[in-house]
């Protein structure tokens, strides 16, 4: 048997225990509050990204650290499948080539990572999906400008207010939360009930 912690260790142990209730009872509040302010924008979200598939466009998806794995997990779900079988779906997350992202911050600017890819990358019909807990991150704003100004669609992931990424999304799901964890928890609740409706879509459409 292991050795008793003592009463001090006992202490510390029902902090924690207090500390990770805490934590879910906020994460909880949050994706409720979440659900109040977004479940009629995360429909609309999905309608672009529908019709892109059907016009055959695809998705550009980019974020930085957390926000860069949501994106590659997004594609990984659109690309792959989520929960249903269908054909697969044009997903591109531009946070995964290293020769291209550290060349394009080397020979520019860190925060022309995402736009120079867009500029080389989307097509007529594409929707730009940018992710950032603040709504900030210069790259991820100059990604959504760069999509904007070549006629795509765009949809921003952020924290309340969604920051300056506000104003460059045709559809903004900014979680009404402060923390980047709880939102970054939001967000992965919003972007898999997006990748169900998609892959409905596409489901019903073969």
């Amino acid at each position: 048997m292991p050795p008793s912690l003592g009463a001090k260790g006992h202490a510390m142990g029902e902090d924690m225990t207090g500390r990770v209730r805490k934590r879910f009872e906020e994460a909880l509040a949050t994706i409720r509050l979440t659900d109040e302010h977004l479940a009629g924008r995360v429909v609309q979200a999905a309608g672009l990204i529908i019709e892109a598939h059907r016009s055959g466009g695809g998705v550009l998806l980019f974020g930085n650290g957390g926000s860069a794995a949501d994106a590659q997990h997004i594609a990984g779900e659109l690309v792959g499948r989520f929960q249903r079988e269908r054909r697969a779906l044009r997903a591109v997350a531009l946070t995964t080539d290293s020769s291209v992202l550290t060349s394009i911050a080397n020979d520019y600017d860190f925060r022309r990572v995402f736009a120079r890819q867009i500029e080389g990358l989307a097509r007529p019909g594409d929707v730009a999906v940018g992710l950032s807990t603040s709504g900030n991150s210069p790259s991820v704003v100059e990604g959504l400008a760069a999509a904007r100004r070549m006629g795509l669609k765009t949809v921003a992931f952020t924290g309340a207010g969604g920051g300056k990424c506000a104003a460059l999304a045709d559809v903004l799901l900014d979680v009404p939360a402060r923390p980047a964890a709880r939102v970054q928890e939001a967000h992965a609740v919003l972007y898999h009930v997006l990748c169900e409706l998609v892959e409905d879509a596409a489901a019903e459409a073969e």
